[in-house]
């Protein structure tokens, strides 16, 4: 019988190289405000803003989020918060906000617009046309955004750009399963996000995107992002459509977590799988295998030995040890059961991953959705007919 544990090991070895390769690429482009290759940023210096944020119910770090809107340190930029239904909780929050800070020009919009099966999308639309200038971020309603918010989006902007985003980076987890969120959102989806980005097939998240409102509107508009169930994959096709590229923030902002139960993660996580699953199938195939502790326990099996499971154990801990090397450059959350939160999501990633193919279905913010891909055109029968 044929000894399988050195060609096992070979196979272990080139696998966390991926991983570990994947980490030094992202904490080399993490803080970097530019490099070489793209030059400095050239965005218009202090040109005025319109910061639409979509709003929907009360969250545990609401009123926080929102005020740190009005805090911006930011010469020129407008306020406007989108509520799609008149009766939300979040109104009386807002309109007390805006009437504390009468400094700072801000407006409260209610109503939304029914393009696509996207209640985000449909709730951002009045906000995108009430919108008093070029440059328009949206954000969302669970994004810290730091004072410099505005400048750090900014700086990022190339000749090249079409769009520049920012993934989230979990934060003030309250429970062991936000700790998981943790690991999911940081060191593993920002971390590929970041190295893809490095390799030029930077990719939008949906948190904060800053856009320069006449290159879309020739696009098609805010509405052509109902081509696809999720606006930051229809985001990406668009940009790359018309030959230009999407860009991330030097450093993803912050998104409070709190408490966090397993339902909630486990929901939360294959949503976002089966939107990947359909908007971007053959990046999402591999994804089975983004997590260290699948490869490893394969490699351990093939391997049969007793030498090819501690080979394999200590490839995986060089992979986790880089991870958290990755969270401390990164200024990432860390706590003792880092590594049990790394454990546990690496169990649950073949889980969502199976599960991403088995229904086109989700479920978000209590609207039912079919992920299923539509045609651009599809998007006129969410049209209101009155």
């Amino acid at each position: 019988m044929i000894d399988a544990t050195v060609p096992a090991l070979s196979l272990g070895a080139l696998l966390a190289l991926v991983q570990i390769g994947s980490i030094a690429v992202a904490g080399r482009r993490l803080g970097r405000t530019h490099g070489r290759d793209r030059g400095p940023s050239r965005f218009p210096d202090g040109a005025p803003v319109s910061l639409v944020r979509p709003l929907r119910g009360v969250e545990a770090y609401s009123e926080e989020m929102l005020l740190r809107s009005f805090r911006l340190d930011y010469p020129s930029y407008e306020l406007i918060f989108c509520v799609a239904d008149p009766a939300d909780p979040i109104v009386p929050m807002v309109e007390r906000l805006i009437e504390a800070h009468p400094h700072v020009p801000a407006r409260l919009i209610l109503g939304d617009e029914r393009v696509s099966a996207n209640p985000k999308l449909n709730n951002c639309l009045r906000g995108w046309r009430a919108a008093a200038h070029d440059w328009v971020v949206l954000a969302d309603s669970n994004v810290a955004m730091p004072p410099d918010y505005l400048q750090r989006m900014q700086a990022a902007w190339r000749a090249d750009t079409g769009l520049v985003c920012s993934t989230p980076a979990g934060a003030r987890p309250g429970s062991f399963m936000a700790e998981v969120e943790c690991a999911f959102l940081n060191t593993l989806q920002a971390r590929w996000q970041y190295a893809a980005e490095a390799f030029g097939l930077g990719f939008a998240q949906g948190k904060s995107m800053l856009w320069h409102k006449p290159f879309l509107e020739a696009q098609g508009g805010l509405q052509a992002l109902a081509a696809e169930i999720a606006e930051d994959a229809a985001a990406t096709k668009l940009v790359r459509a018309a030959g230009k590229r999407v860009h991330l923030v030097a450093s993803p902002f912050e998104q409070p977590l709190g408490p966090r139960g397993f339902r909630e993660v486990w929901a939360r996580q294959l949503r976002w799988a089966r939107l990947r699953r359909v908007t971007f199938p053959l990046f999402f195939a591999p994804e089975i295998g983004s997590g260290v502790l699948l490869p490893a326990l394969l490699v351990a099996l093939w391997a049969g030995s007793l030498a090819g499971l501690a080979g394999a154990a200590g490839l995986a801990a060089l992979c986790y040890a880089a991870e958290h090397r990755l969270a401390l450059r990164a200024g990432w959350h860390r706590s003792p059961r880092m590594l049990a939160a790394f454990l546990a999501r690496d169990v649950l990633i073949p889980a969502i991953w199976v599960g991403a193919w088995m229904r086109s279905a989700i479920v978000w913010r209590g609207n039912a959705m079919d992920v299923r891909p539509r045609r651009a055109a599809d998007a006129r029968s969410y049209a209101p007919t009155a």
